[in-house]
């Protein structure tokens, strides 16, 4: 008997374990059984990914750049992949302020509601740690994420996943120095760094066996964890918009791949599926860029040495879905709160959620402490910065898991993006080409 490809052994496992979470909250002691027996399983899976993290992007990235044997070629793929993701996340942002605009869902919630989600959440320490964090980066000066970009110690980057800029950027800096001294020199390091990479490769294919299950274990968790039903209810004009800000940021991918590329989109979201139901599952690109990676070199024919370097910076400062939900978070907390915003207001939403995107961390919960960030900016009173906050707090992880997909998506269609016009994309079998 066949066995059922990748994509739909994670997709059966993601709605067993949706089942299983109803199920078991319907049980007395259920709850406490799936996060004590069940739920760890989905946290080794995630601290697994996340094992081989830094070991990927070292490994890949030095070897992307080596191979290249031209360090004009890196300028052409950094340059153009640094634009292509400038202008994704404008689009993004922007559809989500022409939507929440249009429907304006914060001005459909009632007093009562705004009072009695403030009291449940205003208070959480979810909530205040989020501003807390906020508070510190905006402390910092306009330059600070370039000196945050540089590490001071190599092996403590490392030691870090929150600290994958820095990573990034010793590895480029490596990858670069390696171009530039002679080729027989620097073949030993070569050679470690191309065997790295293919044990972490390996690494991957066996950790993947475990998806299905780590799936069932994360969802099951997300739903008996998920909260007050009515409280969800109250912001389902909400999370509608952002679902559907979200829905036309992959239009939008789609209709750019067709017209660069060539390739037919439905093939495109196929191929990519493993790891958009992964980054769904756990909210964080950084734990799905070893499958991105894997998905985007061996299925859909981006050479290494483009992916290699795309990705992995994509999955650093590429956060369109959640440069998206900054927009729709914004505007709908400022019109449930009673905060005029002028059109100049919005543009400075636009610009500040670009630059807040670069250099969050790829993990779940970062676009919280961006959305603080983004408040602040249009002049949204402080000591109303935790109620604006609690309003979102019972949608945010939900819609975190879904504009991670968004964040995937993107990357992937940006690495082809770049790859077609420096001819290295392949064709691979049933490749998907319109023609």
């Amino acid at each position: 008997m066949r066995k059922p490809a990748l994509h739909w052994q994670i997709l059966i496992g993601m709605l067993f374990g949706l089942l299983f979470g109803v199920l078991m909250l319907g049980i007395n002691g259920g709850k406490v059984v799936i996060q004590n027996w069940i739920n760890p399983f989905g946290i080794i899976f995630i601290n697994l990914l996340k094992l081989i993290a830094i070991p990927l992007i070292l490994a890949s990235i030095i070897k992307g750049i080596s191979d290249l044997k031209d360090i004009a070629k890196f300028k052409v793929i950094g340059l153009r992949s640094v634009i292509l993701f400038v202008i994704t996340t404008i689009m993004a942002i922007s559809i989500g302020l022409v939507l929440v605009n249009i429907f304006s869902p914060g001005k459909g919630i009632s007093p009562e509601t705004i009072t009695r989600i403030t009291n449940d959440f205003a208070s959480d320490q979810g909530v205040q740690s989020k501003l807390a964090e906020a508070s510190l980066q905006k402390e910092s000066g306009p330059l600070q994420f370039l000196v945050d970009m540089v590490p001071d110690n190599a092996f403590n980057a490392m030691s870090d996943n929150k600290l994958m800029l820095q990573v990034i950027f010793f590895s480029v800096f490596l990858g670069v120095s390696m171009l530039l001294i002679e080729e027989e020199r620097a073949k030993p390091l070569k050679m470690l760094f191309d065997s790295l990479n293919d044990a972490v490769l390996k690494m991957v294919d066996l950790i993947m066996k475990t998806a299905p299950l780590a799936v069932f274990a994360l969802l099951a968790n997300v739903v008996v964890s998920s909260g007050d039903s009515d409280l969800l209810l109250a912001l389902v004009k909400y999370a509608g918009v952002v679902i559907l800000g979200l829905f036309l940021m992959i239009v939008f991918y789609c209709v750019v791949l067709v017209l660069v590329t060539g390739k037919n989109p439905f093939w495109f979201l196929k191929i990519l599926s493993p790891a958009q139901l992964l980054a769904f599952s756990t909210s964080s690109s950084a734990a799905t860029l070893p499958i991105t990676m894997e998905r985007v070199e061996n299925h859909l024919g981006v050479d290494k040495e483009v992916s290699s370097f795309v990705l992995p910076v994509g999955a650093t400062i590429n956060m369109d879905g959640t440069s998206l939900y900054q927009g729709v978070a914004a505007v709908f907390i400022s019109q449930a709160l009673g905060h005029h915003l002028e059109i100049t207001d919005q543009l400075i939403i636009i610009l500040t959620a670009l630059l807040a995107s670069i250099g969050s961390a790829a993990v779940p919960g970062a676009g919280m402490v961006m959305l603080v960030i983004v408040l602040e900016s249009i002049g949204f009173p402080s000591d109303k910065l935790a109620v604006g906050l609690a309003l979102i707090f019972a949608v945010d992880r939900p819609l975190d898991m879904l504009r991670t997909v968004v964040n995937v998506t993107g990357d992937a269609m940006v690495s082809m993006v770049v790859a077609k016009s420096i001819g290295k994309l392949h064709d691979m079998p049933n490749n998907g080409n319109l023609n």
